[in-house]
């Protein structure tokens, strides 16, 4: 995972995509944050699973800043936020839709043997570890919550 966002970094700084470089910069920066924060247990560097995290981790702060751009008007910063959004999205695997989430949770329920609400940390924990940025764990939690109903 690394390697491919050097790689393309080096390709995007010889096109000259300034946008692009610095989209790919900034996810560089995030995966060294999460590399240094990780050392005191241990870890020299974060696992590709970790590296899914701190990229879906990113789209979400994105969305959010969006969310507050349109409230405020302004267009430009709302596009250039979906603009990084768009690249970091590239390296993500492809997000499951609100039916396949639900399957999945459904399974992963049947799976631990979760009875009730009291449940859901041991639900989450086996969603994140196994669909590591495929589904927004938010509007995951929701669905799970219904579910131990």
């Amino acid at each position: 995972m690394r390697d491919k966002i050097n790689d393309d970094l080096k390709t995007a700084m010889k096109a000259g995509e300034k946008d692009r470089v610095g989209t790919l910069r900034l996810i560089n920066a995030a995966i060294k944050a999460a590399d240094i924060e990780a050392r005191p247990s241990g870890k020299d560097k974060i696992s590709d699973t970790d590296i899914l995290s701190v990229l879906a981790k990113m789209v979400k702060q994105r969305r959010d800043s969006i969310d507050q751009y349109t409230a405020g008007g302004r267009q430009d910063l709302v596009d250039k936020e979906q603009a990084e959004i768009n690249v970091i999205e590239a390296y993500l695997p492809k997000q499951m839709s609100e039916d396949e989430a639900k399957t999945a949770i459904a399974a992963i329920i049947k799976e631990v043997g979760a009875a009730g609400p009291k449940d859901m940390g041991k639900v989450m924990a086996a969603l994140k570890a196994k669909y590591a940025g495929q589904m927004d764990f938010g509007k995951a939690s929701a669905l799970t919550k219904d579910l131990l109903k």
